[in-house]
């Protein structure tokens, strides 16, 4: 590929994949700063977890050309796989093992491993480091799953579906652990179904339907183009009053010149998630 692919962590063309006659991805183009945070957004069957696993190089693509961290992850060898790190949906099994001798095991792959008692730190697993991984929760063997894709000091991470089966602490907590990932110079790509934390954690987001990417922006900028309008809600001689305005700052401030009582009131703005579905649904 051209010098621009080696000046992103993720550069692709014109991807193509198909099962059959099931085409799952349709000439994608995608690009990834190095050290952003880029979350994947779409529905199942869009295509999302294909491209993901051709960019992990762990699917054969059909067409198109793939850039990931200046090489083709197709043809990559084990020098290029130590700098991804990967979390996948599923979970880890790793038998008898403790977490501790876990970590411990996928860390000796890799030269300049993180330590593994800072990496279950990290992940919020220090205090069950002596149990045996077969005794774990869901979301226990959800954030072993998470040291085992940063142990190896990635200087790429693919999460797919990274907190689910967390609660909503945990969840607050890999959000802060994923920002100083990134603060540290992690390029993190991820694919998620909670909107909120696409919102929350993502520089840029690109949304896929139908096998290709129908948008990419950051979350603020998406939300600013979507048609829905914010919704105003007040009491107003006790009858709730309500109003859809593109312009809320406009519509209070006419409202409060006119010395009416604006008991209750509220504002509901587009989110992130009215953004998606109306680009899905236009798609």
């Amino acid at each position: 590929m051209s010098g621009a692919a080696q000046s992103r962590a993720v550069q692709v063309r014109g991807l193509s994949k198909s099962y059959g006659t099931l085409r799952a991805v349709a000439n994608l183009d995608l690009d990834v700063e190095y050290g952003e945070i880029f979350a994947i957004l779409g529905p199942n069957g869009a295509g999302k977890s294909t491209t993901v696993e051709i960019l992990e190089g762990n699917r054969r693509r059909d067409a198109g050309q793939v850039s990931v961290l200046g090489a083709d992850p197709g043809t990559a060898d084990r020098h290029w796989r130590a700098r991804v790190g990967i979390v996948l949906q599923e979970v880890s099994d790793a038998g008898m093992l403790t977490v501790g001798e876990t970590v411990q095991m996928f860390g000796s792959c890799y030269g300049g491993a993180r330590d593994p008692a800072e990496v279950l730190d990290l992940v919020g697993l220090a205090s069950v480091a002596a149990a045996r991984v077969r005794t774990l929760s869901g979301g226990q063997r959800r954030r072993l799953d998470v040291a085992l894709g940063i142990v190896g000091r990635p200087e790429l991470l693919f999460l797919d579906e990274p907190t689910t089966g967390f609660d909503p602490e945990a969840r607050q907590q890999f959000w802060e652990l994923i920002r100083l990932l990134a603060a540290d110079g992690t390029t993190i790509v991820m694919t998620t179904h909670y909107l909120e934390e696409a919102a929350a954690l993502a520089d840029r987001v690109a949304v896929v339907a139908a096998g290709t990417v129908v948008a990419v922006d950051s979350p603020a900028r998406l939300i600013e183009h979507v048609d829905t309008a914010a919704t105003v809600r007040w009491m107003e001689d006790g009858r709730e009053r309500v109003e859809r305005t593109a312009t809320p700052t406009e519509l209070i401030r006419q409202l409060s010149s006119g010395h009416a009582e604006l008991d209750r009131l509220t504002v509901t703005r587009p989110t992130l998630e009215d953004a998606y579905l109306q680009l899905i649904g236009h798609s």
